[in-house]
């Protein structure tokens, strides 16, 4: 069952003149609750502000927002809320209204059925043709519009792919359609840079902290296919899915296909135990 909260009170419709519809004027995230805990809930309420302060709409009340999430809580085992914040209404045309009320969305959704294999034996990839544009303005914040992620996600249809990876037009990996990457190469985590596009993960930011603390070494760097070739492990993240070790990428196009396969490695298995522990630490 979806449940939803519009501006506090409970209502599934929204005005046809919102500009979230429009011009996918706003920002969204996706949380994952636990047992009625909201996993890295402060985190994702700062880039949501940072989403908002890069676009200029006007900021929403966090108290608010934060009262409209728990009141969808209940005590499932796992759920997701999903918060969206438009310009709200206005007339027609790219410039701002004047006096702009912004619109807040909170909906709840039940967990994906994501399969347990994917954890234990890991999940299998391919290269997508969409690729990114470069917009450094628009770069790490999760606005609403996903034309490029929809395009690259309707490229295979293959329940036994779990996830695309997306190229930006210079023919760097930058990230998953719905995901961000990392390899390991000798013992060093590595990242891709997103000062161009993508999308500033929540738990790719935990990772990165963790790793500090683990002391394992790490870059956020531009990564190639050809770094692809020779990880040794690599891995996905999110804020449902957690991480993915990758254990299979393929690259399907019309001029060849190939496989490369690679094991669940220490480093991922560390980083995978280190965010038990924090969702566990989150729910006491």
């Amino acid at each position: 069952m979806i449940n939803i909260v519009i501006n506090g009170k409970p209502c599934d419709t929204i005005s046809a003149l919102d500009r979230g519809l429009h011009y996918g004027d706003g920002v969204f995230e996706t949380l994952k609750v636990v047992r009625g805990h909201i996993m890295f809930l402060e985190q994702h309420l700062q880039r949501l502000q940072q989403g908002c302060e890069r676009l200029r709409i006007p900021q929403p009340s966090m108290e608010a927002l934060v009262q409209e999430a728990n009141s969808l809580v209940n005590d499932e085992a796992k759920s997701v809320l999903k918060i969206i914040v438009t310009r709200g209404g206005g007339g027609r045309g790219y410039r701002l209204p004047d006096n702009a009320r912004n619109n807040r969305i909170i909906i709840r959704y039940a967990f994906p059925g994501y399969p347990q294999t994917y954890y234990r034996q890991g999940v299998t990839l391919r290269i997508c043709d969409q690729r990114l544009s470069a917009n450094a303005t628009l770069a790490g914040i999760k606005h609403l519009n996903r034309l490029e992620q929809i395009l690259a996600r309707s490229e295979w249809q293959d329940e036994s792919i779990a996830e695309g990876l997306m190229m930006d037009q210079e023919d760097n990996i930058i990230e998953g359609t719905m995901s961000n990457l990392f390899l390991v190469n000798e013992d060093r985590l590595v990242t891709s840079d997103l000062k161009n596009c993508g999308v500033a993960g929540i738990i790719r930011q935990f990772v990165l902290d963790m790793a500090q603390e683990m002391g394992i070494s790490h870059d956020i760097t531009v990564v190639k296919k050809e770094d692809l070739l020779t990880a040794g492990e690599v891995f996905l993240t999110n804020s449902l899915i957690g991480i993915w070790p990758v254990t299979k990428l393929l690259h399907i196009s019309t001029q060849k296909s190939s496989q490369i396969d690679y094991k669940v490695g220490p480093i991922t298995g560390r980083l995978m135990q280190g965010l038990t522990r924090e969702e566990a630490r989150q729910e006491v």
